[in-house]
């Protein structure tokens, strides 16, 4: 039971300690540029309270989620897919051309929306895995190249007489809209005439499944064995290389599907505004959140609200910058504090098992030693 409570203490009070870091050094920043901290901290509290913000921060989190635990499934097997920006364009992208070119029955049209980015997601992410695979190249390299050419790809199409147009009354350039059989209603929120995604639900039933799967399977023993060690999961029989293609697979395919939130429950087309960055700020959330899916909630909506509610800082001629300051040194110190939370359960575990071999030795008989 001590052990249990002690884990969980190290758990928590590594976030908790980095929050708090963060806020005192984005407060020195704050009095530094002359500014009150509490003030700002306030005037952001008192933002995101309002429910419009705090429909935005909903449907900000639900997409932060989604892509997290897509990061999430690669680093229980120490697999770095720093890619999802790469896949969650791709795949958001490719299902807007798709849904705006077919005009079905809505149950089909969506599902033929959801499955071609989840497919174009894992075909994306399934490149980086066969080359490390196979050819041993590391996949944190070919992500982060193919994150670099899924923007090319993307800016490649994105243009009138290609697979785009200009939409009318404004000067951006989306594809074809979705028709409304291809669109997810949203839910209503009371108080405010916003609606929170249709498609926010998935991020609950995927963070269910993806605890039920990584705690309570056959894949998960395997998936969590081959994280913590490689060779002695090869020795108990593990297929370390098709392990490695599947979840990557998997990976690539949640962050394909990322984008259709916000792709069938508002933008209903692909163009030069959609939101972008999403990815990078979702592996801050995963490593925030320890891959675990409630930490990985709470990091999400931290980070949502941070997004969100800087916006009236800048109203009130405070830097909305500041709100990055502090998201960076939250990630930075909690990279730190769980390094040195680490360290000092492997001295704990050092201490108790030369307490326990001293104990040994002292119970032994002097005959029995000799």
């Amino acid at each position: 039971m001590m052990h249990i409570l002690r884990k969980a203490t190290g758990t928590f009070a590594a976030p908790v300690l980095a929050l708090a870091f963060s806020l005192l050094i984005t407060s020195i920043i704050l009095l530094a540029s002359g500014h009150q901290p509490l003030q700002a901290i306030g005037q952001m509290v008192d933002y995101a309270a309002q429910p419009n913000t705090f429909v935005l921060m909903l449907n900000q989190t639900a997409i932060y989620y989604i892509v997290a635990i897509a990061v999430a499934v690669g680093f229980r097997m120490n697999l770095f897919n720093i890619g999802v920006e790469g896949q969650y364009r791709m795949g958001a992208m490719a299902g807007a051309v798709v849904g705006g070119a077919i005009d079905i029955p809505a149950p089909w049209h969506v599902l033929a929306i959801v499955a071609t980015s989840m497919v174009v997601g894992a075909i994306w992410a399934g490149i980086a895995v066969l080359l490390k695979v196979f050819r041993g190249v590391s996949e944190i390299i070919s992500t982060i190249m193919l994150n670099y050419i899924a923007i090319g790809v993307v800016a490649y199409f994105l243009q009138p007489g290609r697979l785009a147009e200009v939409i009318q009354g404004s000067n951006n350039i989306g594809t074809p809209p979705i028709g409304e059989s291809g669109q997810v209603p949203g839910i209503p929120f009371p108080g405010t005439n916003g609606t929170i995604f249709g498609l926010a639900i998935v991020a609950v039933v995927l963070g269910v499944g993806y605890w039920f799967a990584v705690n309570r399977t056959v894949f998960g023993f395997e998936l969590r064995a081959t994280g913590a060690s490689e060779p002695a999961a090869v020795v108990s029989g593990v297929n370390v290389r098709r392990m490695a293609i599947i979840v990557m697979v998997i990976s690539g395919a949640i962050a394909g599907f990322s984008g259709l939130p916000q792709l069938l429950g508002a933008s209903y087309t692909y163009s030069l505004d959609f939101p972008s960055g999403v990815a990078f700020t979702a592996i801050a959330i995963a490593i925030l959140g320890r891959n675990h899916p409630v930490g990985i909630a709470f990091s999400a909506f931290l980070f949502a609200f941070l997004t969100s509610a800087s916006q009236v800082l800048e109203l009130n001629d405070v830097p909305k910058e500041v709100a990055n300051i502090t998201q960076g040194v939250i990630v930075l110190s909690v990279v730190i504090a769980y390094e040195l939370a680490r360290r000092r359960e492997l001295v704990r575990e050092r201490k108790s098992v030369s307490q326990r071999l001293e104990g040994s030795a002292a119970s032994t008989p002097v005959g029995a030693q000799s």
